[in-house]
């Protein structure tokens, strides 16, 4: 039996096999030609997943600080354990999710809002943080403890498939947000950038997918034959460059993975087993990185963009008669020549003597995201802009005094009234909606980058392309910043922003770093201690653009923000924050290969924003 302390780490998994006995679950038609098979390779993998398992709590059980051989022996054992959840990752994560995540949780402290509850970092991403900590073997109690969980547990995965039978449309949806994952987070080394191993890793889950769709690609339909070759050819472009550090991403994404990805789709349109239940992926765009990958349907503001509406949103965001004294807009902190951000360190306060104490970050792409604010305090950008207006360090505006102004302008009665047809009184609300509008609207996605991938091979120069592969890999970068928007959107369902907490200090002195103490970011919102210091992670599309940086201004350009990332962030400096997320190991990048990183951030500058007519 499993010990009391480790019940809270297993409990997910025994709710899922109660709640799925109790019910006989069944879901199946007689038209579902790949459930029997789909339950085979599944139960083969499990199987492996389990014998790894225990081999790898032998190798902890076996660990001793005079023998260096045993800690390898752990490292490989872990490797390899890894290398076998992969082969289930995309059933479990789709059917199970709560099972998965007792094997496979983020190794870092998980928040549960709203209702303040957390649970600490466990499962095989937390083993490989122990065992590259400083001194692993004093590690050997915790990282048993975890080994033990993950082998008791992954011998009863069988029990989930009681009564269970998926649909074909279900496991094609779970084989197509599988490829997200693979794209997103797989060969960035997500789950174990300690490891280095998300190559392997990602060709191990290839072959997954490819052993599931057997029954369709055994049929020869031309789409599944085209399906077939693009599957092969990401299997041996993987097999055949499995260094980590080394691996074209940008390659291996563009002329392999996201044709497959394409081709998926059109495979499964034709097969007319189209399913969406989960996440904000858009199953109608080619690839990941589409400019229609993510349904704005499923964000906060979603609105339709009537060009009426997106010309009153345009005309609003700079219209001083929001503020309190005629002298501010939108457009005073987010200026659209500076993309949407004023080059200042903190903006000046509605008193044009202080400053306000967090920088103001460019709204580009800020419509995709679920929280707004660098603390994440408005869920929408209808809240935030309202919030903004009347705040009294930004504008300072009056509700009623901004109503009455607009109704005294003609044109703006008729604006309204043509972007509101069915309500054309104006009000807060309709002002909000309106600048919404023309916010959404900045989401071009037509950086040089995104040319690159659309066809245009002579988009990036080979410092970019050096300096993608980096940011995709080595950097780390795409393990904060994930594709396509290089934000905080979360991989592979998109259905959360995050936050953390680099440790980010008030100056940029690497030298002689001083504390930021004067903002406690998303704590102050979310009184929790593990949000103390943690801010949303804004997309770096446009970064190049829009200098200083950070939440609080702190870093004047880039390469001060290369450096102290390189440096593992405020910890990997000595500043010693118990919630810094980033890790402190410092990434060992060359002069050249931050240079090669900055070169790539310019080329995910957009076009400048389109403008409306009034």
């Amino acid at each position: 039996m499993f010990q009391n302390k480790y019940i809270w780490l297993i409990w997910p998994l025994f709710t899922v096999v109660a709640v799925f006995t109790s019910w006989g679950f069944k879901q199946t038609t007689d038209n579902d030609i790949a459930v029997a098979h789909t339950i085979t390779v599944f139960r083969e993998g499990a199987a492996g997943f389990a014998a790894a398992s225990r081999e790898l709590e032998t190798a902890i059980r076996e660990m001793d600080a005079t023998s260096p051989h045993s800690l390898h022996h752990v490292e490989d054992a872990l490797k390899n354990c890894r290398l076998q959840y992969k082969r289930i990752e995309w059933f479990l994560d789709y059917f199970f999710f709560s099972a998965a995540m007792v094997y496979n949780r983020p190794a870092k402290t998980e928040i549960d809002e709203p209702y303040m509850e957390y649970q600490p970092p466990s499962g095989l991403q937390q083993m490989a943080v122990l065992l590259y900590s400083q001194d692993p073997y004093t590690q050997k109690k915790a990282l048993l403890e975890q080994a033990e969980v993950i082998s008791s547990s992954a011998a009863d995965l069988p029990a989930l498939l009681y009564q269970f039978t998926p649909t074909d449309k279900a496991i094609m949806e779970s084989l197509r947000i599988e490829l997200i994952r693979l794209y997103a987070n797989g060969i960035t080394g997500y789950d174990a950038p300690e490891l280095k191993s998300g190559i392997v890793e990602t060709a191990q889950s290839m072959r997954s997918i490819q052993s599931v769709l057997t029954p369709w690609l055994e049929q020869h339909l031309p789409i599944a034959d085209t399906v077939s070759i693009y599957l092969k050819q990401c299997i041996q472009y993987l097999e055949l460059h499995p260094d980590f550090d080394t691996f074209n991403r940008l390659e291996f994404l563009t002329s392999y993975a996201l044709p497959l990805q394409e081709n998926l789709g059109n495979l499964i349109r034709s097969l007319h087993l189209e399913q969406h239940t989960r996440g904000a992926l858009n199953y109608e765009a080619k690839h990941l990185f589409s400019r229609n990958a993510l349904n704005t349907a499923v964000f906060p503001d979603s609105l339709e963009q009537t060009d009426s509406l997106l010309a009153l949103g345009q005309r609003l965001f700079s219209e001083k008669a929001l503020s309190g004294n005629y002298t501010r807009s939108c457009a005073t902190c987010h200026q659209p020549d500076k993309y949407f951000s004023d080059g200042l360190r903190n903006s000046v306060a509605f008193d044009g003597v202080h400053h306000v104490r967090r920088n103001a970050p460019s709204l580009y792409y800020t419509g995709l995201q679920y929280a707004q604010f660098w603390d994440g305090r408005a869920g929408s950008l209808r809240k935030q802009i309202q919030a903004v207006i009347q705040n009294p360090e930004e504008m300072n505006g009056v509700v009623t005094t901004i109503v009455t102004r607009l109704k005294e302008q003609p044109t703006y009665k008729e604006a309204f009234h043509r972007a509101f047809p069915s309500d054309s009184a104006i009000s807060i609300q309709q002002v909000a909606t309106a600048i919404t509008a023309y916010v959404n609207s900045l989401s071009p996605m037509n950086s040089a980058l995104d040319e690159y991938i659309a066809g245009n091979k002579n988009a990036l120069t080979p410092a970019q392309i050096r300096g993608f592969n980096l940011f995709m890999g080595k950097a780390q970068c795409a393990t904060c910043h994930f594709a396509p928007l290089f934000n905080g959107l979360t991989p592979p369902l998109y259905q959360f922003t995050e936050f953390e907490n680099l440790g980010v200090p008030n100056n940029d002195n690497l030298e002689q770093l001083q504390p930021d103490k004067k903002d406690a970011g998303r704590f102050e919102f979310f009184p929790i201690d593990f949000y103390k210091g943690a801010f949303k992670t804004p997309t770096v599309r446009n970064a190049a653009m829009t200098a200083p940086y950070m939440h609080n201004g702190a870093f004047r350009d880039l390469e001060k923000v290369m450096a102290f990332y390189n440096a593992g962030g405020g910890n990997g400096l000595g500043l010693n924050d118990p919630f810094q997320t980033l890790s402190a190991t410092k990434l060992n990048l060359s002069d050249g290969e931050i240079k090669d990183i900055i070169a790539f951030i310019n080329a995910l500058s957009d076009r400048p924003a389109p403008t409306y007519n009034y």
